[in-house]
């Protein structure tokens, strides 16, 4: 039977066993991959489902949950049906979501999704905070992942910024309870980083640096370790972006000391490999390869529930990739090339963005190691790729590979891929 409003969901707490929510949530997000889904699980989302505080889990967790229990239904499940809960709200979503579909495609709904996301009307956020607020906070986060993930930046990420600034003033506001203000700071820290990710991504590097600064300083505020070294994760990646690889190399340091206490091998496998960029942006050999042997043998030793919910994208396909741009900083474009190629023969079609990242992150392997025409074959990949994901950083990234083809035109692949790209 499905649960009452507000009451307890018993039956997802049979579902769950004897694992604890943290384990469980890691076996989410492990069935969200299976399906090439992504959720972004912990054991606070199980804690809300089994308190009856979700009701009706959103689409995604629907297709995680179902694929888990095959044959059972979400009622079966205790969850109440979903036009029970969302009512004429859900209606008016799905009305601009229509319109958004009509209008002008799948970036436009992103945008348009995204907007319908934090708390309703920002000018009449409540004195003091409560639960409510905090898991929207967290909410806004989960869906900017999802969207840049099928979308790429580009469209996301003005309509970002509201939800950003309105975390911050539930911050200055102040919370009920204290714990509810830690959730807010760490959601409002994590908001500040996927916000910065968006700039990141669309070529804003001064944006960029800000919001992880300010992801930084509200980590410190609180304590929040997880939340610090991821920070110190993504400043690392765009000091080397930026062209200030002892930069790089020194917020992915802070960031593993910051890690250390976490219970997350995978957590310091990428900063290891933020390190390793870093130390290839100094053509620093040896210091490169001793920090890509840490991230493969932290890598190696597995998931763990510790391992922070944004670090989703963090499989194989991003450590093969993550590994090639270190070859290819240190001038070894073929051995670049061929992580590259796992990298995007091991990403899953679902993540759009990534495929295109990957796919053009091999094309310009390829153009350097003097495979031309393999590298226009990936080149038009990434052209039509790029009609579904919007990402300035991976444009960038075909305009230098269509560059290197230019004095190789003749070759009939090659002159058709230039004749695609300047087309596009």
């Amino acid at each position: 039977m499905a649960a009452s409003p507000h009451s307890p969901n018993t039956s997802f707490r049979k579902s769950r066993g004897a694992h604890s929510p943290a384990e469980f949530a890691a076996l989410v997000r492990r069935a969200a991959r299976e399906i090439g889904e992504t959720v972004s699980c912990d054991a606070r989302y199980i804690g809300r489902v089994e308190s009856g505080e979700i009701r009706c889990p959103n689409y995604a967790y629907e297709r995680v949950f179902l694929h888990m229990f095959p044959g059972r239904t979400l009622a079966e499940l205790g969850f109440s049906p979903r036009e029970s809960v969302r009512g004429r709200s859900a209606q008016r979503e799905n009305d601009v979501l229509r319109r958004a579909f009509m209008a002008g495609g799948s970036a436009t709904v992103a945008a348009a999704t995204l907007g319908l996301t934090l708390l309703g009307d920002t000018r009449r956020a409540p004195t003091r905070a409560g639960e409510s607020e905090a898991a929207a906070v967290e909410d806004a986060v989960r869906q900017i992942r999802l969207l840049d993930d099928r979308h790429g930046a580009d469209a996301l990420y003005r309509r970002a910024a509201e939800p950003l600034r309105t975390a911050y003033a539930l911050l200055d506001a102040g919370a009920t309870r204290q714990s509810t203000e830690d959730r807010l700071h760490a959601g409002a820290g994590e908001l500040a980083i996927s916000v910065g990710w968006l700039a990141h991504d669309s070529g804003r590097f001064e944006d960029a640096r800000s919001h992880y600064a300010e992801a930084l300083a509200t980590a410190r505020v609180c304590g929040n370790a997880a939340l610090e070294a991821h920070a110190f994760s993504n400043m690392a990646f765009l000091a080397r972006d930026c062209g200030r690889p002892r930069e790089s190399v020194r917020a992915a340091q802070a960031g593993r000391r910051a890690a250390r206490s976490l219970g997350s091998p995978r957590l310091l496998s990428l900063l290891a490999l933020r390190e390793a960029g870093g130390w290839a942006g100094l053509a620093d050999r040896k210091a490169c390869e001793e920090a890509l042997g840490r991230a493969h043998t932290d890598f190696s030793r597995g998931p763990a529930a510790a391992d922070p919910e944004w670090m989703s994208f963090f499989g194989e396909a991003e450590l093969e990739s993550l590994e090639s741009r270190c070859w290819a900083a240190l001038g070894e474009h073929a051995r670049a090339a061929r992580h590259a190629r796992r990298a995007a023969d091991l990403q899953d079609p679902h993540f759009a963005r990534n495929v295109a990242f990957y796919t053009a992150e091999l094309a310009g392997d390829l153009a350097r190691a003097g495979a031309h025409d393999e590298a226009a074959w990936a080149g038009g990949r990434v052209v039509e790729l790029l009609a579904e994901v919007q990402s300035t950083r991976i444009r960038s990234m075909l305009a230098s590979t269509a560059r290197t083809l230019v004095p190789h035109q003749r070759s009939p692949r090659v002159g058709e891929f230039l004749a695609r790209h300047a087309k596009a």
